[in-house]
């Protein structure tokens, strides 16, 4: 006989199980790789048969989670699938630290923890995700881009004081910065001996349009009077773009996510201050009025 609460934390670990099991299964059932979708596959399989475990000693038949599934599947779409399943097993690793108290009532569950955490990371390191050998294209677009723009759009600013004006000068400054960052990368990448470098280059050309459009987007919306809106409302579009993409490259590539964020934060916010500076200098020293 298992204490009520003990059982209480079997049946939410093999609904846990059983949801990772739907969400597994579904990820490998869009994938084109039959490798990757294989691992993924098996990994499921392996959840099944845990939550099957649980369920014996529960004696209640588990419901996925049909939200968690959901939510998984839009990370998948958006993200990939390294990233999402190495976020599923950074919350694995936390209902972990319930395995010891458990296995008192239950002997199979420090077996099954020591087996299903050791064997999944083993399956999840033969995954290999074809952006994720471009992680170094994609970072250098977006770092290039919010510096580069981030300095651009806060200098006009206070240079130009119109929205529309600051747009257009934005936008035009962006493509030009696009397509030259992408000649430049694939040049490089192809000098480096690189067999694909004309995707090097289109993932940075994608990250950096992407910024440009994202970040020129406050001055597009808002009237051409609200320059200063326009200019808070970008700068804190580029501290959520910086959030999200280091916590998205610090998850799949298992890296320190706080030095980085900061390490960009900082970066951008400095040049941003030091162009709007200018721009006021630039703007008194010459006396030209928009």
């Amino acid at each position: 006989m298992l204490s009520e609460t003990t059982k209480n934390a079997l049946v939410k670990m093999q609904q846990s199980e059983l949801t990772e099991y739907y969400i597994y299964t579904a990820i490998a059932k869009r994938m084109k790789n039959d490798k990757n979708a294989e691992i993924i596959a098996r990994i499921g399989r392996e959840e099944k048969a845990h939550a099957m475990i649980w369920q014996r000693y529960t004696g209640v038949e588990g419901k996925p989670n049909r939200l968690k599934i959901a939510w998984y599947g839009l990370l998948n779409t958006i993200f990939g699938f390294t990233f999402t399943i190495k976020l599923m097993e950074k919350g694995e690793d936390k209902a972990n630290l319930a395995y010891a108290e458990i296995a008192k009532e239950v002997p199979e569950a420090q077996k099954i923890a020591a087996d299903e955490e050791a064997h999944e990371k083993e399956l999840i390191a033969l995954l290999d995700e074809d952006r994720l050998q471009y992680v170094g294209s994609m970072v250098l677009g977006l770092n290039d881009a919010l510096v580069e723009l981030t300095g651009t759009l806060a200098g006009l600013s206070l240079a130009l004081q119109n929205t529309k004006l600051i747009a257009l000068s934005g936008l035009v400054t962006g493509i030009s910065a696009t397509l030259s960052m992408m000649s430049s990368e694939y040049l490089s990448a192809r000098s480096d001996g690189d067999a694909h470098p004309f995707k090097s280059a289109t993932y940075t050309g994608i990250m950096y349009i992407a910024a440009v459009v994202m970040l020129v987007l406050p001055y597009l919306i808002l009237d051409s009077h609200y320059y200063l809106l326009a200019l808070g409302s970008m700068l804190v579009i580029v501290i959520l773009i910086i959030l999200v993409f280091t916590y998205y490259v610090s998850v799949a590539k298992d890296l320190n996510f706080k030095k980085r964020f900061l390490e960009m934060a900082v970066i951008s916010m400095s040049v941003a201050a030091f162009a709007f500076v200018i721009g006021i200098i630039v703007k008194q020293v010459l006396g030209i009025e928009v």
